[in-house]
């Protein structure tokens, strides 16, 4: 299976857009066509999983928006901007992002993206 069929999977669930990369975010390994995060955001990112202090101070900023941090820990990092969010998921290779927003609910969308990064995890990625 091709990384571009989990982005797939995603979209097909009802994510809007959604992108993996490498944990380090070094790497796209793959994207929704309109889901492009700049290299920054990335790294703000990235480094919010292990220090989650600027990301509470400032927000979570994925393509130019600004995000209210819902939740960050070593796994996830949950943010909200009206009716849209944004979930990560690191797994030990990998950064899983998605981008929902109406009609898919917060609760939904963070139960599929979870469950893609658990399906990841049991397979050594």
């Amino acid at each position: 299976m091709s990384w571009n069929s989990y982005v797939d999977t995603l979209t097909n669930a009802g994510i809007g857009k959604a992108a993996l990369y490498s944990r380090a975010g070094d790497s796209v390994w793959a994207q929704s066509s309109t889901f492009n995060i700049s290299a920054p955001e990335i790294a703000e990112l990235v480094k919010g999983f292990d220090d989650p202090s600027q990301l509470q101070a400032s927000g979570l900023h994925i393509q130019g928006e600004k995000y209210f941090l819902l939740r960050a820990d070593d796994r996830s990092i949950y943010g909200k901007k009206g009716e849209e969010g944004i979930i990560a998921v690191r797994t030990k290779q990998a950064l899983i992002i998605a981008h929902y927003g109406p009609p898919l609910q917060p609760g939904a969308a963070a139960t599929t993206v979870e469950k893609l990064a658990d399906y990841l995890i049991s397979v050594g990625y």
